[in-house]
């Protein structure tokens, strides 16, 4: 069963198993970040906590993200990513965002960031007045799957770049895997990381995932699960 814990007045974190999603609240409307794994009924727990109108924004679109998307009849995402979405059998209208648009709740705004690499549409979402980075699954400690179709990490390592540039604008970091929150050095660890497995100077190990194999990169802060 899923599990809200309050963070602050106006934001919960819903944790369902190993994945994790968010609500936000401004003061005209409230957004949910992402349904979740096995919560169908995300939507009912949002309204639950908040009587404000509600919307969804999805980082992306693996099947451990959507899982309460059909109470939705429209929701926010990347439009990069909608085959990965279709993919998983999801319904609904996609409403585009893409880079720098915003998303104003009352007070509070939400600044969209491309981050292409996990998935082809992963995005960011940067809560400017909370200074907090909400990372989808591109920035955490625990295993970022690069393995299979639509993931690229040269891309990922462009995005995590690109991160880079709002550093100055958050403060921690919410992911929707591992550990609560972290910390924006994360960023260069990861980049590092990937760079060492691009020049080949650190060794995977073979694994098995789901019923698919992979190479895993751990490393202290977090692993990479790549291609064999």
């Amino acid at each position: 069963m899923a599990n809200a814990i309050k963070i602050n007045d106006n934001t919960w974190r819903i944790e369902d198993g190993q994945v994790r999603f968010l609500l936000l609240c401004g003061t005209e409307k409230a957004a949910l970040i992402d349904t979740g794994m096995t919560t169908t009924n995300a939507k009912e727990i949002a309204e639950g906590l908040t009587d404000l109108p509600l919307i969804l924004i999805n980082t992306h679109a693996d099947p451990d993200h959507i899982a309460g998307n059909g109470a939705f009849d429209e929701f926010y995402m990347s439009p990069n990513e909608e085959e990965n979405y279709r993919n998983f059998n999801g319904k609904g209208l996609i409403l585009s965002v893409c880079e720098g648009e915003i998303i104003d709740l009352g007070g509070r705004i939400l600044r969209i960031i491309d981050i292409p690499g996990h998935t082809p549409g992963s995005i960011a979402i940067l809560d400017e007045n909370y200074r907090v980075l909400i990372s989808g699954d591109t920035v955490q400690d625990g295993h970022i799957f690069m393995f299979g179709p639509m993931r690229n990490l040269d891309q990922f390592m462009e995005s995590l770049k690109h991160l880079t540039e709002f550093e100055e604008s958050f403060d921690e970091i919410y992911p929707m895997h591992g550990s609560f929150p972290v910390k924006p050095d994360l960023i260069g660890k990861l980049l590092e990381g990937a760079q060492q497995i691009k020049n080949g100077t650190v060794e995977g190990q073979k694994v098995e995932f789901f019923g698919n194999k992979a190479l895993l990169y751990q490393f202290p802060y977090a692993g990479l699960l790549c291609d064999l």
